[in-house]
């Protein structure tokens, strides 16, 4: 029941991206025109791959623990 509803959402999030992929977005060309996009993208990663990293060291805390 789970994996049907995690592959519907996908599925669904699949489609909608292209909608909003044709919008004109002039915030996003200010910043890309300034270079600051990038800086924006590289914070937006660090915040992913420090989540990510979190993740990772939280579940081996709890594996961890289960062994015990």
């Amino acid at each position: 029941m789970v994996k049907k509803s995690i592959y519907s959402l996908l599925f669904t999030c699949l489609f909608c991206l292209p909608a909003f992929a044709q919008e004109k977005v002039e915030m996003a060309d200010a910043m890309r025109s300034n270079g600051k996009i990038y800086v924006v993208v590289a914070v937006c990663l660090t915040i992913l791959l420090g989540l990510f990293a979190y993740l990772f060291y939280i579940d081996r805390k709890v594996a961890n623990i289960e062994k015990k």
